[in-house]
Parts: C-alpha cells; sequence; structure tokens
C-alpha cells in the first residue's frame, strides 16, 4: 500500500530532511507540501538539491485538501503547531515535530515555553516519539510529539542505566556539542557566518534550556522518583550533529553491560565496545546513534557519550521511523541508509 503524506512546514531544514528520506521510502508518497512565506514557489527553487524529484509547490495550510492525505508531519515552528494541529482532521495521523505536545503535564509546557497550551486535550493524546521507549503506544497512536534533538541524544544516553539503577541520580551533569542547523533556517544575526564560525559559545546556561522540560518528564519516569540533571548545550559550527558527554557516577563497566543489553536488538542504536567513543561524522545524515562509556581514572566515575545527527536521528528520520510503526509498515522503511562520510 502507498501512503499519501502531507509535510507542513516544508520550507525549514527539517522539512527538506523530510523530503529527502520519503524520496526513496517504499511505501510513502508525497502528496502535499506547505509553507508559509514561500507558498507558491516550486520547491526546486527552495532546496536545490531536491530539484530531480517531481514534488508538489508549496501552497499554504489553508489551500490542501486532507481527505487523501494518510499521514500528515507538522515540522512548523513551536507555538504554531498546536493551533495547526487543533484544527485539522481528528481522524488524520499526525506526527509532530515541534515542541508542542512533548510534555504531558499543562503545568510544565508552560513553565518551559511561557504560556499556556491552546489544545490540552491533545496534548493528552499525544503520545512522545521515543520510539525505542515507546513503540508499542506508538503503533496505535494517532498524534505523536516527536522529542527534541538534544532530548534524544541525551535519553539514549543515560535511560538504560537509570532503568538498570547503576548510576548515580543526584549528580549527572550533560555536556553537549551542537551542530546550527539545530536553530532552524532563518537570518539570525548570531548565526552568520562571520559571528559563528571559528568560535564556540553555550547557550541557555543555567538551567534554561527548554529541553531540560523533556530530562525532567522521562528520567523521573523511568528512576520512579523527581531527576533534576545539570545541562548545558554549546553551539558549534558545524552543519550537523551532536555529540553529548554526560558525567555520572557508577562503575563504567555495569553502565556499558546495561546499554548494551537495553539496545542489544535496536537497528538505529549502535553501542560502542567499552572504552570506545563516538563521533558526527560516523553518524551524519543517517538515522543511527553511535553510543560509548568511558571509565574516569576516578573511582566510581564514568562518561557516557552519544552522537546522532539532530535532522536526522533527532528529527526527521525519528519521525518517519513513528510514522512507520503508525501505518503498520515496517520500523526500519526508508531509514537503513549508511551515514555519508567523509
Amino acid at each position: 500500500m502507498t501512503y499519501n503524506i502531507a509535510i507542513l512546514g516544508a520550507s525549514g531544514y527539517t522539512g527538506a530532511e523530510l523530503v529527502r528520506i520519503i524520496a526513496t521510502h517504499p511505501s510513502m508518497r508525497i502528496a502535499a507540501l506547505s509553507a508559509d512565506r514561500k507558498a507558491g514557489m516550486a520547491m526546486r527553487d527552495v532546496f536545490p538539491h531536491l530539484a530531480h524529484l517531481d514534488l508538489p509547490d508549496l501552497v499554504r495550510i489553508e489551500e490542501l485538501d486532507f481527505a487523501t492525505i494518510d499521514l500528515g508531519f507538522c515540522a512548523l515552528p513551536h507555538a504554531t503547531s498546536q493551533a495547526v494541529i487543533r484544527d485539522l482532521p481528528r481522524d488524520l495521523k499526525i506526527v509532530d515535530l515541534s515542541a508542542d505536545f512533548r510534555l504531558r503535564d499543562a503545568a510544565a509546557y508552560e513553565k518551559w515555553y511561557g504560556k499556556p497550551h491552546a489544545a490540552p486535550e491533545l496534548q493528552r493524546e499525544a503520545v512522545y516519539g521515543l520510539t525505542e521507549f515507546y513503540r508499542d503506544a506508538l503503533k496505535s497512536a494517532r498524534l505523536i510529539a516527536g522529542t527534541g534533538c538534544n532530548a534524544a541524544t541525551g535519553l539514549y544516553s543515560l535511560l538504560p542505566a537509570i532503568r538498570a539503577g547503576v548510576i548515580g541520580l543526584d549528580d549527572i551533569i550533560i555536556d553537549m556539542k551542537c551542530a546550527v542547523s539545530g536553530a532552524g533556517r532563518s537570518l539570525k544575526e548570531n548565526l552568520l557566518h562571520a559571528e559563528l564560525s571559528e568560535g564556540y559559545h553555550p547557550y541557555a546556561a543555567g538551567g534554561t534550556h527548554r529541553h531540560l522540560g523533556e530530562f525532567d518528564q522521562e528520567f523521573s519516569l523511568a528512576a520512579g522518583r523527581p531527576v533534576s540533571v545539570q545541562f548545558t548545550p554549546t553551539l558549534m559550527p558545524a552543519n550537523r550533529g551532536i555529540l553529548s558527554a554526560s558525567y555520572v557516577s557508577g562503575d563504567a563497566q555495569a553502565i556499558h553491560d546495561a546499554m548494551r543489553a537495553a539496545y542489544a536488538d535496536e537497528p538505529f542504536l549502535h553501542v560502542l565496545p567499552m572504552g570506545q567513543v563516538p563521533s558526527t561524522r560516523h553518524v551524519r545524515g543517517s538515522n543511527f546513534v553511535h553510543l560509548g562509556v568511558v571509565a574516569e581514572r576516578a573511582e566510581g566515575r564514568a562518561t557516557i557519550y552519544a552522537a546522532l545527527d539532530n535532522l536526522t536521528k533527532g528529527s526527521s528520520g525519528q519521525a518517519v521511523q513513528n510514522a512507520n510503526l503508525a501505518l503498520g509498515e515496517v520500523e526500519t522503511a526508508g531509514l537503513m541508509l549508511a551515514p555519508v562520510f567523509p
């Protein structure tokens, strides 16, 4: 069976990545693309690297006919998604890539995003899209909330160890190096080449990054009690990728064993041999995550490393993986392409 797919917000990086992935998917067909400022344009003019594909032109959301659409990917900005999705047909399957439905608690959403949720009934319906940990629920989900790219990296790093009870819960520090595409495709002074290249800088320091809401939610659920981690991302002058180092207390071998056991049958989560560390260059353009554990010289301390592509496994690849489950397709369909190297 071929499924008709709509991508809302197709003029951004995650929208383009969805098109790139779905173009070779065995059972998905792109039937509609929407954009706001670029409505009326051909996709080849917005993203020339997609010029070889036969794609519909970009139109405004209100011009779309959802009667023939089987599933919609919503790659819209935060806060915009909830207003749009609220008015879409209630029988339409949706994978949302924004932050609007990630947090189950309405008060937590308001705390991290600064305003009340506009569609609380949908917020309660949404299934969190961390595929490997919510697989069964995703198979029957109508509305799927894709994770944050930083959140996915940290959760893949730490959830097995937290569930296994092999690390301390009160001294977790997550340090991430994040590529600039995670900030989206817009004209911002701090993202200009001369402002960004040849330097690194932390952002959302002091416990203010919004993905902390996802860490609080998922780590606390896994531990069975509140867990509050220290997390600071650093923007690096690279187009794609996240490299995470999580500093924890615990036996490194026990942590590695827990991770290997948790991910033994996972097609996209690759645990490196003990002592090896991952690199963003080895997952570029792919849906794979590379994870490593290293024992530190201080007894009882370890570092857990993770690398993923923020646009693929951190966003659009994860979205397609979740859509595969929701549509009853093979979970890996369209996603097994090897990383791009060099």
